[in-house]
């Protein structure tokens, strides 16, 4: 979004040769399928969690992408040639590189529209597509997403005659039922390479689970309609394609494990892999993605990138000891992002922005909510007091921030 906050309950720590997962709780903990970590976390909005299981996507620190052992590891069966056609594997830099984190995506199109995660993009600020069937990588933007649903579309750059996948008609998905055979393919383990792929059987359809990031179960969103299996997904299969009878039924999201919140490498991953996936209906997310690629708006879905000042802020926890300490009535700043149009305008770590465009910022929710509803390219007016106590204003440009 447009700020940035240092908060223990929406961590991103920079840690080698770890996956970070998304756990969704259903009964027992699930956990989400990409891979990585990083510092700091974007002032956002997070869909509230009912039960909960861990997202699929793997998440680790810069300079990361192997197990426990410094070996980098792939776990699962390899995809066949059929499964393999349509898949990539969608790598991202987090937060201005300070992570990285793998998941998957699905073609929707000759041209390069990329069906994923949205939590498999979240925070990114770089995004590097590789299809899997010819090693070929291009740089991809986001062309919108919908974190109410976890679901985003991607554009990949100077792509042509990519093969898309093979989607599941109407009546192949009005059929599918408990005891339908399935595979899950994806980039386990966020290595690259041949795609894995995890047989199993659906258990159950319409499931309501609670998303969280595998770190902190604060860090949570609720995802309903969900088509339940037993096949063993790991971290980076997020945005992969769940096949049944060839076709493409759902994409894979989340999966339960009976561990709680924490960093896993992949050898902990093997010793303890998820036995319950979880995957969004293939239909439920075309229609999503067709409301993207149309440009529409609404309350769920955004287009592009979010608009960003480019400060990062102090917790509620910091905040209310920097109050007790006499500090300025503001958002104290922990930090300024090089380059950002904050950064421009001279705010520096230790100032405390006290107004935007003239509304009083008493608090980091207060500076992310008067920042909330502008567009990349809007003028908005910032005042702040530095540390020496001396007052300021400017005029910045908000610039396009990390994926919402």
């Amino acid at each position: 979004m447009d700020t940035q906050q240092t908060d223990p309950s929406r961590p991103r720590p920079p840690h080698r040769a770890a996956r970070r997962r998304r756990a969704l709780v259903v009964g027992a903990v699930a956990l989400a399928l990409t891979v990585g970590a990083s510092t700091g976390a974007a002032l956002d909005a997070i869909a509230s969690p009912t039960t909960t299981a861990a997202a699929v996507p793997d998440r680790h620190g810069v300079g990361g992408g192997q197990g426990g052992d410094g070996q980098s590891q792939q776990t699962g069966t390899p995809a066949t040639a059929q499964e393999q056609t349509g898949v990539v594997d969608v790598d991202t830099v987090l937060d201005y590189g300070t992570g990285e984190a793998a998941g998957t995506g699905i073609v929707l199109t000759a041209g390069g529209e990329i069906l994923t995660n949205n939590h498999v993009v979240e925070g990114s600020t770089a995004i590097h597509v590789t299809d899997v069937t010819s090693g070929r990588t291009y740089t991809a933007t986001v062309v919108g997403t919908d974190a109410t649903d976890d679901v985003a579309v991607l554009a990949l750059q100077g792509a042509s005659g990519l093969t898309p996948a093979t989607l599941a008609s109407a009546d192949a998905q009005g059929a599918v039922r408990a005891g339908t055979a399935v595979t899950a393919v994806g980039n386990a383990g966020g290595t690259g390479g041949t795609p894995s792929a995890a047989p199993g059987t659906v258990l159950a359809l319409g499931q309501t689970i609670t998303a969280s990031d595998e770190t902190s179960a604060s860090d949570s969103e609720n995802l309903a309609g969900m088509i339940e299996v037993d096949a063993a997904v790991q971290s980076g299969d997020s945005g992969g394609p769940l096949y049944a009878d060839g076709a493409v039924i759902g994409i894979d999201t989340a999966a339960s494990a009976s561990s709680g919140p924490g960093y896993r490498t992949a050898a902990d991953e093997q010793a303890a892999a998820p036995t319950t996936g979880y995957a969004i209906p293939i239909g439920k997310a075309l229609q999503i993605a067709q409301q993207i690629t149309s440009g529409v708006d609404d309350g769920t879905v955004h287009q592009g990138y979010p608009a960003f000042l480019g400060v990062q802020v102090a917790s509620q926890a910091v905040e209310q000891t920097s109050e007790g300490a006499g500090a300025a009535d503001g958002a104290p700043l922990t930090g300024v992002v090089s380059g950002s149009p904050a950064a421009s305008a001279g705010l520096a770590a230790g100032d405390t922005v006290t107004a935007v465009d003239g509304q009083s910022t008493a608090s980091a929710d207060q500076l992310s909510s008067a920042l909330a509803g502008h567009h990349v390219g809007d003028r908005v007016q910032v005042s702040w007091t530095d540390q020496a106590g001396t007052s300021h204003t400017a005029t910045v440009t908000l610039a396009a921030g990390p994926a919402a």
